[in-house]
């Protein structure tokens, strides 16, 4: 779960989850032992590395805000579409 909570709060970008992530990261790199050092296919400083990652990326619209939408993009996209002319 650990691995994955990272992940789940980039692709959702949930502030919540993001810090939850960074206290499960920084608990299992504190608690491992030296036998899942030694097992373990990446150091567990990667894992609060990614972490850390996501909470940058849940707070990204705060640092790097959207560009306006053009005015002659006409919309969003998301109206509906135009009334048929009676004939």
């Amino acid at each position: 779960m650990a691995s994955t909570l990272p992940m789940a709060a980039i692709f959702t970008r949930n502030k919540m989850i993001g810090w939850t992530a960074v206290v499960f990261a920084l608990q299992s790199w504190l608690a491992e032992s030296p036998e899942q050092k030694r097992t373990a296919s990446a150091p567990a400083y990667f894992s609060v590395g990614m972490a850390f990652m996501s909470v940058v990326v849940s707070y990204m619209p705060l640092l790097l805000p959207p560009t306006p939408m053009q005015a002659t993009m006409g919309g969003s996209g998301t109206e509906a579409p135009a009334a048929v002319p009676p004939r």
